[in-house]
């Protein structure tokens, strides 16, 4: 068992050195037990460097001036905010009003489907179900109803906000 282990983790070494992913020396650790560990931390006598063929150590970070930060995954450095393409205004408008529109319209939604959930709701007296039998099933669903209002009328504002700060 302890075997396997060893060589999955030799392999996985191996591979991340292949693959060019190490960026560093790699060690291999014994512990006083015996136990053998990999890494790439020199953790004193214990630690000897292992020679892995293929492997191209990178040099270590220089302190003196910082490095240009690169974007995710080596992608391009984002725009700066002179390089943004613009739109003209026009264009923005109708973009604008096609948001507004479609804001306006799931408002309107919201707005319906709260009446209705008011009218279901009773005043905090729904009208029992007949699977309700169990006063507590009742309390449940009226619990859950008085969530669903609340959901709703934030989301009426949330849609509120949205539409006030639309140019």
């Amino acid at each position: 068992m302890m075997k396997h282990a060893f060589c999955r983790t030799l392999a996985s070494l191996l591979i991340l050195a292949g693959s060019g992913a190490a960026h560093g020396q790699i060690y291999k650790c014994t512990s006083p037990t015996g136990s053998v560990e990999y890494t790439d931390v020199n953790r004193g006598k214990q630690c000897k460097a292992m020679d892995l063929p293929g492997v191209v150590v990178a040099a270590p970070p220089k302190h003196g001036a910082p490095a240009a930060p690169a974007g995710r995954l080596g992608a391009p450095p984002a725009l700066v905010p002179g390089e943004f393409p613009r739109v003209d205004a026009a264009q923005q408008r109708a973009r604008d009003n096609d948001r507004r529109g479609i804001l306006e319209e799931e408002l309107r939604a919201e707005q319906q489907k709260l009446a209705e959930q008011r009218k279901a709701f009773n005043n905090g007296e729904p009208e029992r179900q007949g699977d309700e039998r169990n006063y507590a099933k009742y309390l449940e669903r009226v619990a859950g109803m008085r969530d669903s209002i609340s959901r709703t009328e934030k989301n009426i504002d949330a849609l509120k906000r949205e539409i006030a700060n639309i140019r």
